[in-house]
């Protein structure tokens, strides 16, 4: 598994991106078939696969973040909203002071809800950053991919998530996808009941219905829509 660039400084000075990749997870259980590393893994597999397409630069990830509705279970560690604001800022300025202005956020993780309030804010006098995918995005990905599942149903640990790993990075994925299926429901207070409220297992998803074959279209259609993030900060 290589999920972290590996550039050197001549590397980048030759490329001379323009525009960066940031690739953010978060730390939390994924029942008993995907490892807590899952989102991250995600954010990376993703980064990866448009650095190789566009010429951006590759950061390495972010792997803790905002998973308390999952801080319950064993291993699940989280920080603050106000502490993942202030490394995503903290990265932009210093790329900023490098010569690279442009941001783009890749999140994999669905709590970390603060992305958005960063990037409104960075954009205030110009289009500096981006976070990538959007809803709509993954909406497309999915149907794309001809998932069974819709975004909702299969929030964590389910269709989408496993056929990722299943092609990108199988290694990730234990045995037992195929019966860890579980119905969430409409789940109204996950902010306020958490996790547990609406599943015993940590499954929220179809992982049964996930493959390899999945995964890889999922991840084309997203690299085909990232060329609308880098039109947007202008640099297509």
């Amino acid at each position: 598994m290589n999920l972290l660039p590996t550039i050197t400084t001549a590397d980048v000075q030759e490329q001379s991106p323009r525009v960066a990749v940031l690739p953010i997870g978060s730390y939390e259980q994924h029942g008993a078939h995907l490892p807590l590393v899952t989102d991250t893994a995600i954010a990376c597999i993703i980064t990866r696969e448009l650095s190789a397409a566009y010429r951006v630069l590759a950061l390495p990830p972010i792997s803790i973040a905002c998973s308390h509705e999952h801080g319950t279970w064993p291993g699940t560690v989280s920080i603050s909203a106000r502490t993942l604001h202030a490394v995503v800022t903290d990265i932009a300025d210093s790329l900023e002071a490098s010569g690279v202005r442009k941001l783009v956020l890749v999140n994999a993780h669905g709590g970390n809800y603060v992305l958005s309030n960063i990037v409104q804010e960075a954009n205030l006098v110009e289009p500096r950053m981006t976070l990538f995918p959007h809803g709509r995005e993954w909406a497309r990905a999915r149907e794309h991919a001809g998932l069974v599942s819709n975004a909702h149903d299969d929030m964590h640990a389910g269709e989408i998530e496993t056929s990722i790993l299943l092609h990108a990075e199988p290694s990730l994925v234990r045995p037992g996808y195929e019966a860890a299926d579980h119905d969430g429901g409409d789940r109204p207070f996950l902010l306020t009941l958490g996790m547990r409220e609406y599943t015993d297992s940590g499954v929220i998803g179809f992982p049964s219905y996930a493959s390899a074959e999945k995964g890889e279209a999922v991840l084309t259609s997203l690299v085909a829509s990232f060329g609308d993030h880098l039109a947007v900060l202008g640099e297509k």
